[in-house]
């Protein structure tokens, strides 16, 4: 007797056995419809079992109600990362097909590109250099793949990992265009990885100039029927070169040779929802089972790809000049101290000035997560832990100010504790209330706003962005989508409103997330002439993240970040799993966090340690109340164990009240 295993999108490691439809038409890799539980579910098919599992009764099995695909949308390579996914980030096989497979019941009539003349700009010689370089690195792979054979589920193949590192408007993407053209012409697919919805317009035009119809694009802003289409173009081998943000890296090419992450740095390429996994885990272990290299590349390298490039394990190649005929721009920081609103009077007029010249200002600011913070504007005492060297973060539901590293927490003052001036407080900006300020300001300059409020219908951001790139806007205001990959000739000067926002964040990668923001962002100054400026404001001016930026010191900010990683005993210098525990009442919650981290705590190797359970930097989000437990150690291996044990255990009787995420190398703490 013929029987189907089928796994379904619920957090559960198991699969389930189900007759054939009528007609036979359901196999591995399609979709059905089949009872479960009460109610008709979706289910993807990922085994035929030609007999009976033991203890089934043939006679109270179910059958599949309807095949939702024509043909099989994914495949039993597919199906083993989904596996793996699944023990790797705790999550259930059907959870991970699900965040692989695009979710359209039909296909349509879509196509992202068409057939045009392609465009090819001349390499410099650093970027040939860096061209050859990485077609070495190519090569290389496959030899590796060769040399290893067929994966046999033994140990963990490592990729080879290469990396493109250059300041902004060096023309890496060139380089990855260069280098991809060279992999497709040995009959090898491509996979182009970049953080933002914005980013994946600017590089679909270049990739659909370049290579035609042979390229497509897989993203959010497509409908799920659209992406389906796309979807099954590139399973068909009719696609060679597939573009767009995390999900993108699933993209099901054949004979894959190459996986592009650009701006390999941003938190975006981690999933925040289940599963939890991250695109570049994900591109490590696809591009070592298929013998494909992988190219990172950003002027501002995570601290885990700069520690793998000091450590050779990842191999750097360098671009150093801009091509456009622009410079880096002058920054300079100014301080925010006794400023009336949130324009400081030289950012004010360096926006006349600009205005005047008919070229174009960004105002960033990053509003990504709270940023509250007290400060004197008096003497410039800070609140900050007594024992960590972290700030305090406000908790308005319960009006302390609270240390989520170790528990410290106090009331906030009514004044100033050091000097006793009530000019003090809670502060901080937020976009809407900038561009208030701006317009009355500037009344006679266009002025945007780009941020989640104002980019929410499909095709308002690119719409935005083209007229920007146009000319026909005088000032783009925005947050972390204005801030890095674009490239806009207009551009002279940068204003970051508040560059302090990030640092006071209760997370280890405050200042490395700060610095590259700010990098970032002052990249978009002056690419095409030599005249960008960058008006930094600040209230820490001599802070090592600002001040290191405002220089444009990568090699020393990152010497100095890793000096202190290793001290504390934080990433790339050890492994982290995060539990996170919610429930609408907080005693439950802070029972189940007790409960796992006892459990825990009798599974953890020696040398491993566990932090926690303690009430995490958002204590209470949409009426939850949210507990976490870190898990450290110096490898991957033994805390994932642990891990494992104290899940099985804690699941065997847990509250149903109460639910548990589990996130492997967490990147956000709050």
């Amino acid at each position: 007797m013929t029987c189907l295993e089928v796994v379904f999108n619920i957090p559960l490691g198991r699969s389930y056995t189900y007759l054939p439809d009528e007609k036979g038409e359901a196999r591995t890799g399609k979709r059905v419809m089949l009872p479960f539980g009460r109610r008709e579910s979706l289910g993807y098919v990922v085994g035929e079992l030609q007999a009976l599992p033991p203890g089934l009764d043939s006679e109270k099995l179910k059958r599949v109600r309807r095949v939702v695909d024509p043909e099989p949308v994914f495949d039993g390579a597919d199906i083993s990362l989904a596996r793996w996914m699944a023990s790797y980030y705790f999550c259930g096989p059907g959870e991970a097909l699900a965040a692989m497979i695009p979710s359209g019941r039909r296909t349509g009539s879509y196509s992202a590109f068409s057939d045009e003349e392609t465009e090819n700009l001349i390499l410099s010689a650093e970027q040939r250099q860096a061209l050859e370089g990485l077609l070495e690195e190519a090569a290389r792979a496959r030899r590796k793949k060769d040399a290893e054979g067929p994966d046999e589920g033994g140990a963990a193949k490592t990729p080879v990992m290469a990396y493109l590192y250059g300041i902004t408007g060096s023309g890496k993407t060139e380089v990855y265009l260069h280098l991809a053209e060279r992999i497709l012409r040995e009959g090898k697919s491509v996979i182009y990885l970049v953080p933002e919805i914005s980013l994946t317009h600017q590089t679909a035009e270049l990739i659909g100039r370049r290579f035609g119809a042979a390229a497509t694009t897989l993203h959010s802003g497509m409908t799920g029927s659209e992406r389906l289409t796309e979807w099954m173009r590139i399973r068909r081998g009719e696609v060679l070169i597939v573009a767009g943000p995390r999900s993108a890296v699933f993209a099901p090419v054949r004979n894959l040779g190459l996986v592009i992450i650009d701006e390999e740095q941003d938190g975006s390429y981690k999933s925040g929802n289940t599963p939890r996994y991250h695109a570049r885990q994900i591109a490590m272990r696809r591009c070592a089972g298929e013998g494909a290299l992988l190219l990172l590349g950003s002027a501002t390298p995570s601290a885990e790809a700069w520690e793998g490039m000091r450590g050779g394990s990842i191999r750097r190649f360098n671009l150093s000049v801009r091509l456009a005929g622009g410079t880096l721009p002058q920054i300079i920081p100014v301080s925010l101290e006794k400023t009336e609103g949130c324009l400081t009077g030289e950012l004010k007029e360096e926006i006349r000035t600009t205005a005047r010249m008919g070229r174009q200002t960004i105002l960033f600011l990053n509003r990504r997560g709270f940023a509250y913070f007290y400060h004197c504007r008096n003497c410039g005492f800070e609140l900050t832990c007594k024992r960590c060297s972290v700030s305090l973060t406000y908790h308005k539901s319960r009006h302390r100010a609270v240390c989520h590293y170790c528990g410290y927490e106090s009331s906030p003052p009514l004044f100033c504790p050091q000097c006793g001036s009530l000019e003090a407080g809670f502060t901080g900006f937020g976009t809407e209330f900038i561009e208030e300020e701006v317009r009355r300001t500037f009344p006679d300059l266009q002025i945007r706003r780009a941020d989640a409020d104002t980019t929410g219908r499909k095709g308002s951001l690119k719409e935005m962005l083209d007229i920007f790139r146009a000319g026909r806007i005088d000032i783009l205001l925005g947050t972390q989508m204005v801030a890095k990959g674009l490239n806009f000739p207009g551009v002279r000067l940068v204003g970051v409103i508040f560059a302090d926002t990030g640092l006071h964040l209760p997370d280890f990668r405050a200042a490395e997330r700060t610095f590259s923001l700010l990098v970032q962002v002052a990249g978009r100054a002056g690419r095409y002439f030599p005249d960008g400026k960058v008006i930094v404001q600040t209230l820490r001016p001599a802070d090592p993240a600002i001040n290191r930026a405002c220089v444009l010191d990568v090699e020393g900010f990152y010497e100095n970040e890793l000096r202190q990683r290793a001290a504390l005993g934080f990433p790339p210098y050890s492994r982290l799993i995060r539990f996170t525990i919610r429930s609408r009442k907080e005693e439950r919650a802070g029972k189940a966090a007790a409960r796992l981290a006892a459990l825990v705590r009798r599974a953890l190797p020696p040398g491993a340690e566990l932090l926690g359970p303690a009430e995490c930097p958002i204590g209470i989000q949409n009426g939850s109340y949210r507990r976490q437990i870190l898990l450290r150690g110096k490898s991957m291996g033994p805390l994932h164990r642990a891990a494992a044990i104290a899940l099985d255990q804690y699941g065997q009787n847990k509250d149903p009240g109460v639910y548990l995420e589990t996130d492997v190398d967490p990147v956000n703490l709050l």
